[in-house]
């Protein structure tokens, strides 16, 4: 009978470890840069529990290296910089309630959702809207990170940010849109384009590099593009972006890079968790000095 009832106890715990399953997007009490992470858990409630993790210091995407369910609690944690990064979550009502220790003290709490269920296609029929010029003025930009000013300017029609600037974002929301962008960046450096202000289409000085989730074009830390396409840095470069749904379709200096691809979820420059809603247009200026001539965006109306 013992035997019996300790079994009968240890898979009613493995059926409740099953919640953690799935894919969470994560908001964040006083994140110091206003930023989302997100979570990917599978395996709960078995002897394979894995996880993958935006959020963790350095900004791409990780495999958890250490995750386990300890009593009601998911617990992850990372090692960064001489520092002990420990998340814990509970499971409540179909949310996560967490926080995050460092070095065995509190200091971030967050409140996780399950990402959403977004049905829209790219096979579907989506007619073009009208076009918008985002560098007809500064006045529909706002500094992403807290109490940060405005560190860019326009000058004969470029928009460029100041070193270390904060990111920017659009006062308006886009759902499902084309982007056209021309940008040129100085030697070595970094930048980006927040797309609904979760995902990063990666700017970055990677000419002649082998492609990675790195490189100019990427889906930052998730898509890998299908060839190098950029040019040297200090010459201007085109882009061509396309969002319906999560379907992402990335067009450099005339080369279909990413064609069709998924977008699993947010990436390290997201601030906005909320992926069932329309977001802003993002640039990243906290890495390095950037120029745009030309940023439009064409929202994409169902026919």
């Amino acid at each position: 009978m013992k035997i019996l009832l300790i079994t009968t106890m240890a898979v009613m715990a493995y059926a409740g470890d099953k919640d953690f399953n799935g894919r969470w997007n994560l908001t964040v009490e006083k994140e110091p840069r206003g930023r989302a992470w997100w979570l990917e858990v599978s395996g709960a409630g078995s002897a394979k529990l894995a996880g993958r993790f935006v959020g963790a210091p350095g900004g791409q995407m990780d495999a958890i290296p250490a995750i386990a369910v300890e009593g009601k609690e998911l617990v992850w944690s990372f090692e960064r910089g001489g520092k002990k990064l420990v998340y814990r979550a509970a499971y409540d009502k179909g949310q996560l309630i967490g926080r995050q220790m460092v070095d065995g003290t509190p200091a971030l709490a967050f409140r996780g959702v399950r990402a959403p269920l977004i049905r829209d296609r790219e096979g579907d029929q989506w007619k073009r809207g009208k076009t918008e010029d985002l560098l007809a003025s500064l006045n529909g930009w706002t500094p992403t990170f807290p109490g940060r000013p405005l560190e860019w300017s326009i000058d004969n029609g470029v928009l460029k940010n100041k070193p270390k600037a904060s990111d920017i974002r659009t006062n308006e929301k886009y759902w499902n849109f084309e982007l056209h962008v021309e940008f040129r960046y100085e030697k070595g450096s970094n930048s980006g384009i927040g797309l609904r202000g979760r995902y990063e289409v990666q700017i970055q000085d990677t000419h002649g590099e082998p492609v990675s989730g790195h490189s100019l074009g990427a889906l930052y830390s998730r898509i890998v593009p299908k060839e190098d396409a950029a040019r040297p840095a200090g010459q201007w470069q085109e882009m061509d972006i396309r969002l319906v749904g999560r379907t992402l379709t990335v067009k450099l200096n005339g080369k279909v890079i990413i064609d069709k691809q998924e977008v699993e979820g947010a990436t390290a420059m997201a601030f906005d968790a909320n992926e069932a809603d329309p977001g802003p247009i993002a640039l990243q200026g906290d890495h390095g000095v950037v120029e745009f001539r030309k940023l439009t965006v064409t929202p994409l109306v169902r026919q």
